[in-house]
């Protein structure tokens, strides 16, 4: 007979993944993970099957909580105004708690450059992806133009943010400020 779970997945998983953010998928062991998500190896095997599977379903956590962000580009008519409001907000986001954390999905790509796991990868890659359409959806309220310029214009959106999200985690607000400000002028 399976035993009954003492713990709610989700909260686990909330704290899993504020240490991923923290510390980086491959400086975080599993025994860091029992420690901070407050259950034991078994449990986190159990649940999650291995330590891979627990930093997937962290970047599950993470997306819903930078959802709030894409969801309020998506319904925005402010066009590219809304995409440097999306800049700015994540920002704030990245620095909760007065912590420079910059972006998980971000920092594991810089931690784990392309020739890491292919299931991990393909999670990131898709988180990007994600994020780069409500770009081009945004860009489209406004700019009437061909959509290979459209296109080109979410890469460089998407790469922008990428920088970003690097940049918020050591440098000033006010180079972060100008950073995005020449972004917006640039496009």
């Amino acid at each position: 007979m399976a035993r009954k779970k003492n713990y709610s997945e989700q909260e686990v998983i909330e704290k899993a993944t504020a240490l991923f953010w923290r510390n980086g998928y491959e400086a975080t062991s599993v025994r860091m993970l029992e420690k901070e998500m407050g259950i034991n190896q078994f449990s986190i095997y159990a649940s999650f099957k291995n330590k891979e599977g627990v930093f997937l379903e962290s970047i599950k956590c993470y997306k819903s909580q930078v959802k709030c962000l894409s969801d309020k580009l998506s319904n925005s008519i402010n066009g590219v105004e809304g995409i440097k409001e999306y800049f700015y907000e994540f920002v704030k986001f990245s620095q909760q708690q007065g912590e420079k954390k910059g972006c998980l999905v971000i920092n594991t790509f810089n931690e784990l450059g392309q020739n890491s796991d292919p299931v991990i990868m393909a999670e990131l890659v898709n988180f990007s992806n994600e994020i780069r359409a409500v770009f081009l959806e945004a860009l489209k309220q406004e700019e009437m133009q061909d959509d290979e310029v459209l296109q080109a214009k979410a890469n460089f959106l998407i790469i922008a943010m990428q920088g970003l999200a690097s940049a918020s985690r050591v440098n000033l607000q006010k180079e972060l400020d100008d950073y995005i400000e020449f972004v917006f002028r640039s496009l």
